[in-house]
């Protein structure tokens, strides 16, 4: 009986051409994705969690839950709602009507001097901002060299919520590029901050990119402008982490002066998701807070190297923000936040993200 190893070998009797030529493959993770719902499931819970906590608000662990501790935290809810809430409100309210009374007579019957009627309006602005700042007993601590009107220039800041541009803007007056908002704080956009050349535009309506870029490039020609002042994430995040920034403020041929802003949430948490909360609850959760207590840091000026594109110019000035204000970086697009991408997107993000893992642990 013949053995197995005299069996003929059939590959020696087929023709070369006929042999399959394909180095043998591993099987990669896109095809394990492919074949197995469940680990692409896996890999978009990842995803999806990765993204969505950037906008989760941090809830204050509970202290008070024995019996000599409460009645301290009752006491603090007796002073905070009973006490400070009061003060502070009556305090917002004496300054509005100090603002107001000031700010008007200047605004409609000073228009043949608009060198002087511009300095007089920067100033009142910087006062309201103060005292919002003083209405959350806010402990603001400014690091670098103060701003300056220049031109050519151009601030951007990591954004944890409206209040970033109310802190800044105590310090010096900046033009900001924000969304219009509804309500009282669209009346003020329209009727006080537009004086201090604001750009505003409106994140559904794609024909404002052109207008605003325009306006952009308009305003840091002007040395009697106010410094521009831009929150290249486009969004509000909850100051642990940082999303993609927009390159807009970085392809105006400006030096970009980079500002870290980094909230202690020892007392309130001051990340705004303005799809839970309104901006007014929002101060209220403020005012009936301790404190607001930030530090600011006003970073050295970049400048585009040479051989250097917009968006590595753009990932450099994040990083810088990122280390300075201890933020964790994030290959997210903020816009994300306010419309959903298609599943097809989804997916595609969801393999990128499953095949990167997979290199890391290659890689260990």
């Amino acid at each position: 009986m013949a053995s197995p190893l005299d069996a003929p070998n059939l590959d020696d009797y087929l023709p070369s051409d006929s042999l399959p030529q394909e180095p043998p493959r591993s099987l990669s993770l896109r095809d394990l994705l492919d074949i197995s719902p469940v680990l692409t499931e896996a890999a978009g819970a990842i995803v999806d969690d990765s993204f969505t906590r950037c906008f989760k608000s941090n809830s204050p662990e509970p202290w008070n839950w024995n019996i000599y501790l409460f009645p301290l935290w009752c006491l603090g809810v007796v002073i905070r709602y009973g006490l400070l809430f009061p003060l502070r409100t009556l305090t917002l309210l004496l300054g509005w009507l100090a603002f107001f009374a000031a700010f008007f007579p200047v605004h409609f019957l000073m228009k043949g001097q608009s060198k002087l009627k511009r300095k007089i309006e920067r100033k009142l602005v910087e006062m309201m901002c103060s005292v919002f700042v003083a209405s959350w007993t806010g402990v603001i601590k400014y690091h670098g060299p103060r701003p300056s009107s220049r031109p050519y220039q151009v601030f951007v800041a990591n954004h944890t919520s409206m209040i970033d541009f109310i802190i800044l803007e105590q310090m010096t007056a900046f033009a900001v590029i924000m969304q219009k908002h509804p309500g009282w704080v669209g009346f003020i956009q329209k009727t006080i901050l537009e004086s201090v050349g604001c750009i505003w535009f409106n994140r559904n309506d794609h024909n404002d990119r052109e207008v605003v870029g325009r306006k952009l490039r308009e305003h840091v020609q002007h040395p009697d402008n106010n410094p521009l002042l831009i929150f290249p994430e486009g969004t509000c995040v909850n100051n642990q982490y940082t999303v993609m920034f927009k390159k807009g403020a970085f392809e105006l041929g400006s030096a970009v002066c980079p500002i870290a802003i980094k909230y202690n949430k020892i007392f309130v948490d001051a990340f705004w998701n303005s799809k839970k909360q309104s901006f007014t609850m929002h101060l209220v959760r403020l005012m009936t807070s301790w404190a607001v207590v930030c530090d600011v840091w006003f970073l050295e000026p970049q400048y585009l190297k040479e051989g250097e594109t917009s968006i590595e110019f753009t990932e450099r000035v994040r990083d810088m923000i990122a280390a300075r204000a201890g933020l964790k970086k994030v290959p997210w697009d903020g816009y994300l936040k306010h419309n959903r991408p298609s599943p097809k997107h989804t997916e595609e993000k969801q393999r990128m993200f499953a095949e990167s893992v997979l290199r890391r642990l290659e890689e260990n």
